[in-house]
């Protein structure tokens, strides 16, 4: 079973046509695996800050169902699972000082909890401010202080098109 790509809404825009299909969490690059059941809808892209406390969008926000399950995208440990600003959030500490966020994601694992990839670590609560879907997960990913695009994790490539 592959995971497809779908694009909803103007932020991924011929997405589906623009990135190949990829493996299963279980054949993932590296060992990661995407958060959410396939096809990944994504409705806004990393746009990730020049500078740590510049604008931008730190993550990717992946359209879903209230109520779905949420997966750790790979293995590590479990370093935050509880409320930021009233809304539920989940962070797991991976190898090579990468992390994992997830949000809002009422959590089913606890800080320590150790998980692999594919685990369930929560369920998606609806209320992510900007989706267009009843529920959107927004994940993100640092290494240390930098943001990165937390698709780089399933293999997939930015592409700077012209426009």
């Amino acid at each position: 079973m592959g995971v497809g790509i779908a694009a909803a809404g103007p932020a991924g825009a011929d997405l589906a046509d623009a990135v190949p299909v990829r493996a299963a969490p279980a054949e993932a690059r590296h060992g990661f695996g995407p958060p959410v059941e396939p096809p990944l809808r994504i409705t806004r892209r990393f746009d990730g800050p020049p500078r740590p406390w510049m604008p931008g969008h730190r993550g990717v926000d992946l359209a879903s169902a209230p109520g779905a399950t949420m997966y750790s995208a790979g293995a590590g440990e479990v370093v935050f699972a509880g409320p930021v600003a009233g809304r539920p959030v989940i962070s797991v500490q991976h190898a090579d000082g990468l992390r994992t966020t997830y949000e809002p994601v009422s959590p089913v694992v606890r800080p320590g909890d150790r998980v692999t990839a594919g685990d369930p670590i929560g369920v998606l609560e609806a209320g992510h401010p900007g989706c267009p879907a009843a529920a959107c997960l927004h994940w993100g990913l640092r290494r240390g202080m930098e943001y990165l695009d937390p698709l780089l994790l399933l293999g997939f490539r930015v592409r700077l098109l012209p426009i």
